[in-house]
């Protein structure tokens, strides 16, 4: 039976999308829910998985081709003749080359092998889901309102293990999130029902945990792997036996001879996968991908020890040790040196390269010279001192996290500031109506939140942000920011914004002109936060110098609607309520 694979609505405004990568190709073994292919549209990039398990029989749209929402990208063959499928490739026309295609082909031949010879008991075991252990059952829990079912990416406990109450038991993949699963109980793990990249309903039963010293159930099914591999074998000693069916044993010594050029690209047909970067196919889970960007772990370097290959939660940690281990190394002998001397740079891998522009960099590029040749842009700058905001934000931090679960940057204070200033200047907030030659002034704050993630500049939307406080800023600035370093923004997440703001300062820049986005008319940048000398009107003193706190705001606007005194208006304003710095209130203090 085939089993189409269809483009999906991913968003109200997105009509069509463009095929990036194929993660699998032709005749390869793809699992339900296992990622197939990556799609860009003009609002995300995201991965499309596989709707059913099987083998992959074509493709129907071939990497940076667009099509629109419901149409056909490949069709996967769910039925007995997967076998067949995997096989025929490397059948042309002579029934000899068909047999010796196993051999060459091992990894692949392995399952049917277990279709075809369901003798070995781990491998019955594990498809009946064993439950001969009796103890305390671990259990999918329900994992968010719209989440039914969820995909077991990593064990963290092998099968005789012992394990403690609460303690991490096996990592799981949703559509919303990933997460650890606490053991239930303290004893052993008795047995693992559903294995790694098997994917089941919530209330389903994943393992068992029974008291100390009781014997594991599941052991064999856990062996199962290890007993693959004579299963592999099998094939290679088919081809001498029908080469010389007389005698047969003899062969079996021989037989790595012959094979072992066979077997040689047999074993290391994993390998390829186990050792590819993630850039290059291998995939990668977003509770992965959240733990690189957060840890500055480069997922192209690291070489993944999981199933396939896949770069697993404890790669990434050790990488991450690995390279704090290799700074810290040099660095008690070139301590007192190093302050005196510039930071040590690494030549990029990029130096001398031509590579191919991503999609998504090419939407982003697209956007900003659209923007550029339809507007009149020009920037106004102001100088903001925020020496009393940073004093208010220094005695509330830790009590605001504490009481939130958020830290306090001083972004939210920025956002709050220029939401309530748009609310007095319309003429900031409004869009043009080119077409009609109309203009909307627009009665809600959505305010964009440029954020600089691996595939690019991405600006995921505050809605409403007029109507929060600090606390609500702060929340949903950290989970967009969030969502899209961690591959999981959505497309309606980054439209509907009225006003954008970008934090160049993030990065050290004192300001910069930025480029006013499509269907907005202003946007916000700032700059870094540095300490000065300036002149100040003290009450006692008069005029004198004192260091502050000092930044940078600059507003982008387009002039065919914006002018100069608007935007100079409008900042004066934001700067008026960042220097007043009054946002006890919202901070509880």
């Amino acid at each position: 039976m085939s089993v189409s694979v269809t483009l999906p609505a991913l968003g109200e405004s997105v009509t069509e999308g463009t095929v990036t990568r194929w993660l699998k190709a032709e005749g390869e073994r793809v699992e339900a829910d296992e990622p197939l292919l990556e799609v860009s549209t003009d609002k995300v990039d995201t991965e499309i998985p596989a709707p059913a398990s099987g083998v992959l029989a074509s493709i129907k749209v071939a990497e940076d081709e667009t099509v629109e929402v419901g149409a056909e990208l490949a069709v996967i063959d769910d039925g007995s003749g997967a076998p067949a499928a995997e096989a025929a490739p490397a059948a042309e026309a002579a029934p000899a080359p068909a047999q010796e295609a196993p051999a060459q082909e091992a990894p692949q031949a392995a399952p049917s092998t277990e279709a075809e010879a369901p003798a070995p008991a781990p491998t019955a075991e594990a498809a009946a889901g064993g439950g001969s252990a009796e103890g305390t059952d671990v259990v999918l829990p329900a994992l968010g309102e719209s989440v039914t079912e969820g995909t077991v990416t990593r064990w963290l406990k092998e099968v005789g293990e012992e394990v403690a109450e609460d303690e991490p038991l096996l990592e799981v993949s949703t559509d919303k999130v990933d997460t650890e699963i606490p053991a239930p109980a303290a004893g052993v793990l008795l047995e693992i029902v559903v294995g790694e990249d098997e994917t089941a309903e919530v209330g389903a039963k994943l393992a068992v945990i029974g008291a100390k010293g009781a014997a594991p159930a599941a052991a064999p099914a856990q062996e199962a792997p290890k007993q693959e591999a004579p299963a592999q074998e099998a094939p290679k000693q088919e081809a001498p036996q029908q080469e010389a069916p007389a005698p047969a044993p003899a062969p079996a010594q021989p037989a790595p001879a012959a094979p072992a050029p066979q077997a040689a690209p047999a074993t290391p047909a994993p390998a390829p996968a186990a050792a590819q970067p993630a850039e290059d196919g291998a995939y990668v889970t977003p509770l992965v991908r959240k733990l690189a960007a957060e840890n500055g772990v480069d997922l192209a370097s690291v070489k993944g020890t999981g199933v396939g290959g896949r770069i697993r939660k404890q790669d990434v940690v050790a990488a991450a040790e690995a390279a704090k281990a290799a700074a810290a190394a040099p660095a008690p002998a070139a301590a007192a040196p190093a302050a005196a001397k510039a930071p040590a740079l690494e030549t990029s891998p990029l130096r001398g390269q031509t590579v191919k522009m991503t999609r998504m960099r090419k939407v982003i590029g697209d956007n900003m010279m659209k923007a550029l040749h339809s507007q009149a842009q020009l920037t106004s700058v102001v100088e903001v001192d925020i020496t009393k905001l940073m004093k208010l934000r220094g005695r509330a931090k830790d009590a605001f996290a504490a009481r939130e679960g958020v830290k306090l940057s001083p972004m939210p204070f920025f956002v709050k500031a220029a939401a309530q200033a748009l609310k007095a200047h319309p003429v900031i907030n409004a869009r043009i109506n080119e077409d009609e030659g109309t203009i909307t002034y627009f009665d809600s704050e959505n305010i964009g939140i440029a954020v600089d993630s691996e595939k690019g500049l991405m600006t995921p939307v505050i809605k409403n942000a007029g109507d929060l406080n600090i606390a609500g800023i702060s929340k949903a600035t950290a989970e967009l920011a969030g969502k899209v370093r961690g591959n999981k923004i959505t497309p309606d997440e980054l439209s509907g914004a009225t006003f954008t703001i970008s934090n160049t300062g993030s990065r050290g820049a004192l300001f910069d002109t930025v480029i006013v986005p499509p269907n907005q008319v202003a946007i916000l940048g700032i700059g870094a936060t540095v300490k000065r000398p300036v002149v100040i009107n003290h009450p006692d003193l008069g005029e004198t110098i004192a260091v502050r706190d000092m930044t940078y705001l600059s507003l982008s606007y387009d002039h065919r609607l914006v002018d100069g005194a608007d935007a100079a208006r409008y900042l004066t304003a934001v700067k008026a309520i960042l220097e007043a710095g009054e946002f006890e209130v919202d901070l509880g203090l």
